[in-house]
């Protein structure tokens, strides 16, 4: 047997989300039905560096599966892309020694959430970014965010329905960068939980609009409640950009 490692990239709007579920359309449910067809029906799981929520895309999701099919790395690809729908995407397949997990060798990771400032509807971005009509003191947005930097214990920036009981991690960068009427927000850290990074966009919005003040955050993260925190930005808006490892 041998384990290749597969970037992948996929657009989430028509999928409810990453991990299988019964009788719904998931990205390891398209994945794993294309490797059985290459397997003569046999079942290959694959592995992922973590899920994505139904509606959030990823232009650089990890997996890892394990076959003993005797295929080049290049033709893993070619073969995978004609098989898959086209609303997901291989983009690079590579021998890894049987020890790597997508998952658990993972030492990082980046989100992008993309607003679309603008109050008129855009058709062509509803499914990929978040349409925001509402100004925003983006000097503001980023005061607050210096205050997420570091190693935090993020309680009130996960959803109450996670299971995970460390809620510590660490945020390495937060940036915000203007393209046309799009705002992106870029999150790089060591790990995020469930909705974190949606939460924190939906807060820092709410700085940006002015409902909230900068200075806030440091309490709002000491106090470890979501209730103290914005609301959950929508899915649409957000990308798993990239996974790091060593």
């Amino acid at each position: 047997m041998q384990r290749y490692r597969c970037i992948i990239s996929y657009d989430g709007s028509g999928f409810s989300g990453y991990q299988v579920q019964p009788n719904k359309r998931t990205i390891q449910l398209e994945l794993e039905a294309a490797l059985a067809k290459m397997h003569k029906g046999d079942t290959i799981k694959v592995v992922g560096s973590g899920r994505t929520d139904a509606g959030v895309h990823a232009k650089g999701q990890v997996i890892h599966f394990d076959s003993s099919l005797l295929i080049l790395e290049n033709r893993w690809e070619v073969a995978l892309n004609s098989l898959l729908p086209e609303d997901i995407s291989v983009l690079e397949v590579k021998k890894v020694s049987e020890s790597f997990h997508a998952r658990f060798d993972a030492v990082g990771k980046e989100y992008r959430y993309v607003l679309q400032l603008s109050s008129k509807r855009d058709p062509f971005q509803r499914k990929f970014a978040y349409q925001y009509p509402f100004r925003l003191n983006v000097e503001a947005m980023r005061t607050a965010s210096k205050y997420f930097l570091g190693t935090h214990d993020f309680t009130s920036f996960c959803s109450a329905k996670t299971e995970v009981v460390d809620k510590v991690r660490t945020i390495e960068a937060i940036d915000f960068f203007m393209e046309g009427n799009l705002l992106t927000f870029r999150f790089v850290g060591n790990g995020f939980l469930y909705n974190m990074v949606r939460i924190l966009v939906g807060t820092l919005l709410e700085v940006g609009s002015g409902q909230r003040s900068p200075s806030e955050m440091q309490d709002v993260l000491a106090n470890r409640d979501r209730r103290l925190a914005g609301k959950t930005a929508p899915a649409q808006g957000l990308y798993l950009w990239e996974v790091f490892y060593n």
